[in-house]
This record gives C-alpha cells, sequence and structure tokens, in this order.
C-alpha cells in the first residue's frame, strides 16, 4: 500500500509522491536528508508537510538555503510541523529560498 510520503535531497530538492518506501522517491545517485508525510489543503492554500521517515529521520530543513520544488505546487504554502512538538510548525519559506521548477 502506498502513502503520501516527502523527501529532502541532497541536490536541493524536495520531491512528494504516493509510494510505499521513502527511498522510492529517490532518483540517480540522491541521497535523502530526511523526509515524512504530506497532505494537501486546498481549502487554505497549503501542503502539509510533518513527520519523520522511517528510514531517513527527520527532515534536515537547517541544510538548505534554497529548496526545488515543481511548479506544480506554486501558490500553495509549504508547512512543517514536528509530530514529538505541535506547535513547531513554520512557514517553509520564511526560512528557506523556494524556487519552482518544471
Amino acid at each position: 500500500m502506498s502513502y503520501p510520503k516527502f523527501i529532502l535531497t541532497d541536490n536541493d530538492r524536495l520531491r512528494l509522491g504516493r509510494v510505499n518506501l521513502h527511498k522510492e522517491l529517490l532518483q540517480g545517485s540522491e541521497q535523502c536528508l530526511g523526509g515524512g508525510f504530506y497532505e494537501f489543503d486546498y481549502v487554505n492554500g497549503r501542503i502539509l508537510l510533518s513527520g519523520k521517515s522511517y528510514d531517513f529521520g527527520r527532515p534536515r530543513w537547517h541544510c538548505f538555503d534554497t529548496l526545488y520544488v515543481s511548479r506544480a505546487y506554486e501558490g500553495l504554502r509549504l508547512e512543517y510541523t514536528d509530530d514529538e512538538d505541535p506547535d513547531d510548525t513554520f512557514d517553509i519559506a520564511s526560512r528557506i529560498n523556494i524556487i519552482y521548477e518544471d
């Protein structure tokens, strides 16, 4: 069964997809810098990212100055919530420069 998961890659990409394992989102020789789960909140125009990857751990947001995101998600605010500290929700664009690409 597949689940909505995301990863951060060592080439500054945020990648989302419905997969069984986070590693299925990696391309070529990419390395994963953490991941978690996602859901779309169309009413409020957000992509809600949360949790951690059991294989790769929590997202290492501190490793990124810029993050490349699919243009398909442009216009949706990216937010992350740490499951262990639900009060620590943040707008990713407030900490990391987001570049949308095809």
